[in-house]
């Protein structure tokens, strides 16, 4: 074996295998000022079998090695749920990183495809870390600031390396920035009213952490069908509800989650959290440093972080066009405001979904950052240079 040559390992999803899958981003992002490192605590539960994703799912883990060192991984994942919701045979690519080099990165995708070959995909998509209920997508644009909470970052050239292999742009998912000073309040919070007189058969009640595990059917329900109709959407399983919930309920901050319903079904759900990527960024990752000192009034909820991010908005189709997504922001942005919030992300929405986006901009909202989803066809190679 040469100097230079690159292997590529195969590895199992056991503790040992997966720490090492994950810590090959510590070596892509080691100078890099806006990465924040996920908590392996929490990341590596994502690849256990208490995920229940894998109860119709598989994954499959690479590394490449060069000279001793990791310099690259990728997941390939199939998830039997997406295929049978959207009749097709896709996998997906995921947990991708890489060094700035198209050898390295050609040999990670030339895995992939080939693996999805094998399993009878036509199709591969991503990147889906592991799926588009998880975090998604390229970032595109957007580069010059850290990236919120439980949204994907990398650097510039991945979108490059990614096209050099035959990809195409599938979809963009938009993320849109709100300035709480500029946010027009007292306007909305008119309209907000007026569509509590128009429609008083609706109540909007916010989810409490002592109320969490009574709500989740709601939730459920409201989630998996207002986002039905969306591209790529795939409902949650009871199980995946309970096993995200599980993971972001201590995060969360009473008045920033909100459900709508009548007297017999609930219509809407919004979920904000605080970005605690702002004050993650110095763990690395790991919690067992002494600079998790500066995280706990975080983590005890005695401080806020100065931002918050509004990750899902959505109102079943019926009720749609009444009011109901501006009622449920305008009682967070009352919250965000007693908290002191001075600006606000929403992500992802899709490109093509002009109502939230429409929405958003009537709050002020602008879009800061673009991520994108690429696809190519199993069988087709990529032009030569």
């Amino acid at each position: 074996m040469t100097a230079n040559t690159i292997e590529l390992v195969s590895l199992s999803r056991d503790a040992r295998n997966v720490l090492r899958f994950l810590e090959v981003s510590y070596g892509i992002y080691r100078d890099d000022p806006y990465w924040v490192a996920p908590l392996l605590m929490d990341l590596k539960k994502v690849f256990t079998d208490e995920n229940p994703l894998f109860s119709h799912a598989e994954m499959a883990l690479w590394v490449a090695a060069r000279n001793g060192r990791d310099v690259g991984r990728i997941a390939g994942i199939i998830d039997q749920a997406h295929n049978s919701t959207h009749k097709e045979s896709v996998a997906f690519f995921g947990f991708f990183e890489c060094v700035d080099d198209r050898e390295v990165s050609r040999r990670l995708f030339q895995e992939v495809i080939h693996w999805a070959s094998n399993k009878g995909m036509k199709r591969v998509l991503g990147p889906m870390n592991p799926t588009s209920n998880d975090e998604c997508g390229l970032l595109v644009d957007g580069f010059d600031s850290t990236p919120v909470f439980m949204m994907t970052y990398n650097p510039r050239y991945y979108a490059e390396l990614v096209l050099a292999e035959g990809f195409r742009k599938a979809k963009d998912l938009l993320a849109f920035y709100m300035d709480f000073s500029k946010c027009p309040l007292d306007r909305l919070a008119r309209l907000a009213e007026k569509t509590r007189k128009r429609h008083p058969e609706l109540m909007f009640t916010p989810i409490r952490k002592a109320t969490l595990t009574r709500d989740l059917a709601k939730v459920k329900e409201v989630y998996n069908a207002a986002w039905q109709e969306n591209w790529g959407f795939v409902p949650m399983t009871d199980a995946e509800i309970d096993f995200m919930a599980s993971r972001l309920k201590p995060l969360l901050v009473e008045g920033l989650i909100w459900v709508a319903e009548t007297a017999t079904e609930p219509v809407g759900f919004m979920l904000a959290l605080p970005d605690y990527n702002a004050v993650l960024q110095p763990l690395l990752g790991r919690l067992l440093t002494p600079k998790l000192l500066g995280f706990l009034p975080y983590a005890l909820g005695w401080k806020c972080p100065p931002r918050c991010r509004v990750i899902t908005l959505g109102v079943k189709e019926k009720y749609r066009n009444r009011g109901l997504e501006a009622v449920m922001l305008t009682e967070g942005f009352k919250t965000g405001f007693k908290i002191g919030f001075k600006d606000a992300e929403a992500s992802w929405i899709l490109e093509d979904n002009t109502m939230m986006c429409r929405l958003l901009e009537t709050f002020g909202g602008k879009v800061y950052k673009t991520y994108r989803l690429y696809e190519r066809e199993v069988l087709s190679q990529p032009q030569a240079e």
